[in-house]
């Protein structure tokens, strides 16, 4: 049975719809991707999932319940690691977990006990009587993913967990998640990094105004919406408008950018043969493997939407 199934989950606010019939299921053990870009639905569906708000139609299960019934049952099931960390500052790292865990009812001494585990889970043990104001924002994140954890939770939400942090940080903390998935916890993530959600995520959706577009594994979204290799050009200023006409013939896509024309292609070091043979000679030239990053682009556009 999965842990969170959603069939023709609708979410409306007034006349907006946020999220639009939606359809996907995630296992048990699973660490499952929510990508997107801002206002694809993602936090109103994660929204609905942490019993927070609720669905305006269609059926979501958490564990088999029904959030809009069950919401207390799933919760105390359940971790949240939110966007922004609402930890208090004025209290030190054990007392922001301990103060955390009496919300679930666990005897203060087990309390403690579980806050020094977790301290020591986080790599922060040695921070314990510390007060939480002047840590980094690496460690508040670490702090906040520890008192998620304090219920010992079947599932965990996370909502953009390493936004802002740099990158030791973020693969500090990627470590940390990698461990819980290994303790079979359940992990749901949403993600504006697309190198984070390939090495995390088992499977993972992409979203665009509210509905699924694409749903798969990271390598399996790669060979369905991309080609194995980019041959990315750098051309004068003075390039000719027909340049993606000429191109053309060499790759299965190309795609004109203001700084750099994308030629898609199986083989990139071929594509860039076949560009001097044209007598087109670039400023400079890469050849890497296609990423996570060209299937989301391709699938949700490279124009901002307000």
């Amino acid at each position: 049975m999965p842990v969170i199934a959603a069939r023709s989950v609708h979410k409306s606010f007034g006349e907006f719809e946020a999220v639009r019939g939606v359809d996907f299921e995630v296992a048990r053990g699973e660490f499952f991707g929510f990508l997107g870009p801002n206002g694809a639905g993602k936090s109103s569906l994660m929204r609905m999932i942490g019993c927070v708000s609720p669905v305006t139609s269609g059926e979501l299960r958490i564990f088999d319940l029904d959030p809009n019934v069950d919401g207390a049952a799933i919760r105390s099931r359940m971790g949240v690691v939110p966007q922004t960390d609402n930890l208090d500052q004025e209290l030190t790292l054990l007392e922001n977990l301990v103060m955390y865990g009496r919300y679930f009812d666990i005897p203060r001494r087990e309390c403690r006990d579980r806050a020094r585990e977790l301290l020591e889970f986080v790599q922060l043990a040695d921070r314990a009587d510390s007060r939480v104001e002047p840590l980094s924002g690496g460690m508040k994140r670490r702090l906040t993913i520890a008192r998620s954890l304090m219920n010992r939770p079947e599932l965990l939400l996370l909502d953009e967990p390493t936004t802002g942090l740099d990158p030791q940080a973020r693969h500090v903390l990627w470590e940390r998640l990698y461990r819980l998935k290994e303790q079979g916890v359940t992990l749901a993530l949403t993600t504006h990094y697309m190198d984070e959600a390939e090495q995390l995520c088992d499977r993972l959706v992409v979203m665009d105004r509210g509905r699924i577009v694409a749903e798969g594994t990271p390598r399996g979204l790669i060979v369905e919406h991309s080609t194995r290799e980019v041959l990315e050009l750098r051309l004068l200023s003075t390039t000719p408008d027909d340049i993606a006409e000429r191109l053309a013939p060499i790759g299965e896509r190309v795609e004109v950018l203001p700084d750099r024309v994308l030629v898609y292609a199986h083989d990139g070091e071929a594509a860039l043969a076949s560009v001097h043979q044209l007598g087109i000679e670039p400023l400079a030239s890469l050849v890497r493997r296609s990423s996570l990053e060209d299937v989301f682009l391709r699938l949700t556009g490279r124009s901002l939407v307000e």
